[in-house]
């Protein structure tokens, strides 16, 4: 529990870096260039169709009738580009966070490896398509164990655990693979999997409850909708700054694991050639 906790400070220091904030407003810069060239090459043609479509449902022809007969016939101008920015803003929030933190996990640890752990040798493959790999199978493992359980979810008490267990197994394998990827072996990785499964699996479910803190901001009902410009841009931050901190809390934890494992297998290893030579002299 020390390791976790001395990781957990560390991590959260460490968020104070100007490195790792400058990181977490990547998806903003991101986000903005990819809305601007969209809305540039696309957004006339895209507004049409969308145009077209409404004009083909003969419900909502009869919807405009009624607000121009009220005096709410603007309504209509405003509704178009209201829903194409309803229907882009998630796709281009979730493709510049995943490109985000696909690009900010191995900034993050080689920050830690070069501050903390500069002596610590590279034996792992670090391959792209591995992590890939590693991620999209234990994320078809994760729905599984989803599905499976949803019968047990009609128990009040196992809905508040079951779930969170998953997706913190789901969490901890990811983040612990991505940050021991290019320092572990494989079967340094399998013995510290093994040896830490349950601080891993605990600092995946804290992980995975304070992923979800951004959320918050848009239980405010109609005010949040109101602020949105304001709190779509600050939810998005916290998300990255959140994830940041998560991948920094594995990579610390883990790279001092694989520090501590590599110690005690060195330890282990001189101690039959003291042996061997005590008994050699003895012989003599």
């Amino acid at each position: 529990m020390n390791a976790v906790l001395d990781a957990f400070w560390r991590s959260v220091a460490y968020c104070l870096h100007p490195k790792v904030i400058l990181w977490s407003f990547l998806p903003l810069v991101l986000m903005v260039g990819v809305t601007a060239g969209l809305g540039y090459f696309y957004l006339d043609s895209l507004l049409s169709q969308v145009n077209l479509l409404l004009e083909s449902m003969d419900w909502l022809q009869m919807l405009w009738s009624w607000l121009e007969s009220m005096g709410a016939g603007k309504l209509k101008t405003v509704l178009v580009p209201l829903l194409v920015i309803l229907l882009l803003t998630p796709l281009v929030v979730v493709a510049c966070s995943l490109v985000v933190a696909t690009l900010m996990t191995p900034m993050l640890v080689r920050l830690v490896a070069q501050r903390r752990f500069p002596l610590l040798d590279k034996q792992g493959s670090g391959s792209f398509l591995l992590s890939a790999g590693w991620a999209l199978g234990s994320t078809v493992a994760a729905l599984f164990a989803l599905v499976v359980s949803l019968p047990l979810w009609l128990i009040p008490p196992l809905v508040l655990v079951i779930p969170p267990l998953i997706w913190g197994w789901l969490t901890y394998r990811v983040m612990a693979f991505d940050a021991l990827s290019d320092f572990a072996s494989r079967a340094e990785r399998q013995e510290l999997f093994k040896r830490y499964r349950w601080p891993l699996l605990a600092m995946g479910v804290f992980a995975g409850y304070l992923g979800a803190a951004p959320s918050l901001v848009w239980s405010f009902g109609f005010v949040a909708v109101a602020l949105a410009p304001i709190l779509v841009p600050v939810s998005i931050w916290l998300y990255t700054l959140l994830f940041a901190f998560s991948s920094l809390w594995f990579t610390h934890f883990g790279l001092k694991a694989l520090q501590d494992l590599r110690t005690e297998q060195a330890a282990a290893a001189e101690v039959p050639s003291i042996s061997l030579d005590v008994v050699d002299v003895e012989i003599l």
